[in-house]
């Protein structure tokens, strides 16, 4: 276990984004978090980085509290653009390196280059697509051991989709733990390994992705379904 979530609630004012999380992670899987919007993902997700304080509850990683250690090893994309706009992608690049003692600036040159992105390119200039790929990029080139990747997919058109994925597979060793959190539950049930399944603050389905399909005949879009119904997002 390399990560564990105990009670971790969150409020802001009266609302509750984040109701008595408890959950483990393990090394070396891909965890699906998965729900509509508003069900609490990216407020976990920002906690487990250390961007947000719990209310209650706490979050460990490797048995100690989340703080500054544990920012040096837990790497996390959020859903919106934090790039200034005078940045190129080089820029990018440089920022990260003078902030991150893990970054490979080759790792990134690397990133870039699969990413169809070059060094010239201006932030504020790049499509809601190309800025996926330049944050994706940008989160990879770090050697962490734990990703936290917020909708990395958003903007990103179809076709792209299944190269992006295996861009970030393979940018990953195997003993590091991935948490992605999508809308496409088709894209993630083919990589994932386990899923997590939030609504409304809670935790509500934790689960390996193989041992539903053996024991309880469902796919993880099957659970989704159930979970949701009509009321949630649509499945893509």
């Amino acid at each position: 276990m390399i990560l564990e979530s105990k009670e971790a609630t969150k409020k802001y004012g009266s609302k509750t984004a984040v109701d008595h999380v408890s959950l483990k992670l393990e090394s070396g899987l891909v965890y699906a978090m998965l729900g509509p919007n508003g069900s609490g993902k990216t407020t976990w997700m920002k906690m487990t980085a250390g961007l947000v304080k719990p209310t209650s509850g706490e979050i460990l990683y490797q048995n100690q509290p989340i703080g500054k250690e544990s920012k040096k090893e837990i790497a996390y994309m959020s859903t919106e653009p934090y790039f200034y706009n005078w940045m190129s992608v080089a820029d990018v690049g440089n920022y990260y390196a003078d902030f991150f003692e893990d970054f490979s600036m080759e790792k990134y040159q690397q990133m870039i280059t699969r990413m169809e992105l070059t060094e010239d390119m201006k932030a504020k200039k790049l499509s809601s697509g190309m800025m996926a790929k330049l944050k994706i990029a940008v989160t990879m080139a770090r050697k962490a051991k734990i990703y936290l990747l917020d909708e990395p997919l958003n903007g990103i058109d179809l076709l792209a989709r299944d190269e992006i994925m295996k861009s970030i597979l393979e940018a990953v060793d195997p003993d590091v733990t991935l948490v992605v959190s999508s809308h496409l539950v088709d894209e993630l049930e083919r990589v994932a390994d386990a899923a997590l399944f939030m609504k409304d603050g809670h935790l509500v389905e934790q689960c390996m992705v193989e041992e539903l399909r053996i024991s309880r005949h469902k796919s993880v879009v099957d659970l989704y379904r159930e979970i949701y119904g009509h009321g949630g997002e649509a499945v893509c």
